[in-house]
């Protein structure tokens, strides 16, 4: 049983230096997030251990340079309540140009959910009026990730 804990907290301790080793690279070299495989990369390190549902959003520049990432709202096992008011204010108060909205299935189903698609599109529309762009909308588990904008849902 001490060799399974062991092993769990080396496990932890990883991801958490990872974790840390990525943010410092994203953030001290201005990172482009241009590309969807390191995106949802990046998310499923920040996102798909959480036990609860937690949205998020990675706040970028015009040439989709990384200004912050914010979890922003955390919910239950299954649902988060978002506010995109709280969104436009966190993009203006980082003057973002475009945003990756970001949630995660604790469940470890990827598959956007009717309530999924129907916020990401209010957010889209709102941030629209003051030119921000919805760049994505990604969703994360253990055992993946699913994209909006792959799968056209943008």
């Amino acid at each position: 049983m001490k060799t399974h804990l062991k092993h769990i907290e080396d496990s932890d301790a990883l991801i958490i230096n990872a974790l840390r080793c990525l943010e410092i690279r994203l953030h001290h070299h201005s990172a482009i997030l241009n590309n969807s495989r390191n995106v949802r990369a990046y998310l499923r390190l920040q996102l798909a251990e959480e036990e609860s549902e937690m949205f998020s959003v990675l706040f970028l520049n015009t040439q989709h340079r990384l200004l912050a990432f914010e979890k922003l709202f955390r919910g239950s096992i299954n649902e988060a309540v978002v506010y995109p008011r709280t969104i436009v204010q966190k993009a203006l108060e980082h003057n973002a140009a475009k945003v990756i909205l970001a949630h995660n299935h604790p469940s470890n189903n990827c598959s956007p959910s009717t309530a999924d698609k129907e916020i990401t599109e209010s957010i889209r529309k709102i941030l629209n009026v003051i030119d921000v762009q919805v760049v994505d909308h990604v969703i994360v588990s253990r055992q993946g990730s699913f994209s909006f904008s792959e799968h056209s849902l943008l």
